[in-house]
């Protein structure tokens, strides 16, 4: 048995036992968990990746004369200012005024850096606070404070996204491709912090950890807390920070997020915590989930352990299908050797927590309003085949009184014609096949999509239908903006 403070006095002394939880593994496996327990003080840990539930505190100091700011934009991305005169939050994926692919987390960036960025502010005045706007240049050194607080970061695990679809996805996991084309994951498995001490004995409120480069602590369990995966509330000094170990990014179609690295050092009390360090990727399990279904209905596709994950492939209805990693498992390395940097020369000294997270799992869903599905509106398909002619393609779209013909081959849906298209071909003197006049490039719908979704890729593409197809592009149906129509004035 040891203890925080006899660990703190051996950093102190220089004499310090530090490894990385990568090197933790072969030392276990080595000598045994109850040997490795006595030669090893430390084990440092660390995770690189986008965590989107991240900002910033800052206080901007009293202008002369003075404003309660309303509102307060930095670089056109806007920050909230509901907490007093001249503080504000503002969030990493916050999007600028001006632009979908640029928003808080490159302000957080550019402002590390030491970059000057834009502010301005609007108020509507007061006695007191009279002055109505202001437009100004501010640098990080400029702000009284500067509070990284994340409300929730360091995942233990995730879930991994696929698509059965047959349109890409863009997602917070990333681009999915179609009929479960590719497999995205996030974290770093048997590095990741919360895997080495998985009942949370030495990581919990008043933890020191190493956060994008600076001395920061985690507070409490984080937003959507649920074992075995846990999340934390992390705070630390923004001016400290390094930006080598923070990075903005944007995934396309989804938005901005921030990748935020986090160092924890796991102090080894006794045997029970070695041998929570040594723990492999293939003894860390998550489910990869089909995000070509409703959120509500999605399903399981399998279980699968982090070494499958960054093996680059995993085996789909028997087929191979390649995986990324959204995480870099090279900066999570960088991050746990520069931790053990510093406790060996003496920076950095270990903190026991005040209090133990919790190890239970609550995590509902919104309450809502029920919600109505495709399948409630959807109208039976009426079908033809690339072979059919232009002209009975026409006379079914009069005599059933439709403006859309799905085309399909051996019952999967190939292209689409509209009345339009007909009109325009009849009008050009063609009298083919359908082949020659049909969208190939279809917008679908499936039977398990919220209409609200729908509508929107409706809208989106500027069409007025759209084909219901099931998991193997088969045509199930066929919903209208009509349809719609009738739903809402029921």
């Amino acid at each position: 048995m040891k203890t925080v403070g006899e660990i703190n006095q051996r950093i102190k002394e220089g004499n310090v036992c530090v490894v990385t939880a990568s090197e933790m593994k072969e030392l276990v496996s080595e000598l045994g968990a109850e040997k490795a327990a006595k030669e090893v003080d430390v084990v440092t840990t660390g995770t690189f990746g986008a965590m989107c539930s991240s900002g910033v505190f800052m206080n901007f100091g009293h202008s002369d004369p003075p404003i309660r700011m309303q509102r307060v934009w930095l670089n056109d991305v806007e920050a909230y200012t509901g907490i007093a005169a001249v503080d504000a939050y503002l969030g990493v994926t916050q999007l600028s005024e001006k632009s979908g692919e640029y928003g808080g987390a490159h302000v957080i960036e550019e402002l590390v850096s030491g970059k000057e960025v834009s502010l301005k502010a609007i108020s509507k005045g007061t006695d007191c606070y009279p002055r109505k706007e202001i437009i100004s240049e501010v640098a990080l050194d400029d702000l009284n404070q500067a509070v990284m607080l994340n409300p929730r970061n360091a995942y233990q695990r995730y879930n991994a996204a696929t698509n059965s679809s047959n349109q890409i996805l863009q997602t917070y996991m990333g681009t999915l491709l179609p009929h479960f084309g590719n497999v995205t994951f996030a974290g770093c498995g048997e590095i990741s912090p919360l895997n080495n001490d998985p009942e949370y004995r030495t990581i919990g409120v008043g933890t020191r950890i190493f956060l994008c480069g600076a001395k920061g602590y985690v507070i409490g369990e984080g937003t959507q807390h649920c074992p075995p995966y846990g999340t934390l509330m992390v705070r630390g000094n923004l001016k400290e920070m390094k930006p080598e170990f923070m990075k903005a990014a944007v995934f396309p179609g989804y938005g901005v997020t921030m990748y935020v690295g986090i160092g924890i050092p796991i102090p080894v009390l006794n045997t029970e915590i070695a041998k929570a360090t040594a723990i492999r990727d293939e003894e860390i399990w998550t489910k990869i989930i089909d995000f070509g279904v409703p959120r509500r209905q999605r399903p399981t596709i399998k279980k699968v352990n982090y070494a499958e994950l960054k093996s680059g492939k995993v085996e789909i209805n028997g087929e191979e299908v390649r995986v990324s990693s959204l995480s870099s498992l090279y900066i999570a390395g960088k991050i746990m050797k520069e931790l053990e940097k510093q406790i060996k020369s003496g920076e950095f000294f270990l903190t026991a927590p005040v209090e133990r997270l919790s190890g239970e799992c609550v995590f509902r869903p919104m309450r809502q309003e029920e919600v109505k599905f495709v399948k409630s509106v959807m109208a039976q398909a009426i079908t033809i085949e690339p072979e059919t002619l232009i002209e009975e393609a026409s006379r079914i779209m009069i005599e059933k009184s439709i403006n859309h013909l799905p085309v399909v081959k051996e019952g999967r849906l190939v292209g689409i014609i509209t009345s339009w298209d007909v009109a325009k071909a009849v009008a050009m003197k063609k009298a083919g096949g359908v082949a020659e006049i049909m969208t190939r490039k279809v917008i679908t719908t499936m039977p398990d999509e919220p209409v609200e979704v729908a509508a929107r890729k409706m809208e989106k593409h500027n069409i007025s239908a759209l084909p219901v197809v099931d998991a193997k592009n088969r045509i199930v149906g066929m919903v209208t903006s009509e349809d719609l129509s009738r739903l809402l004035a029921r």
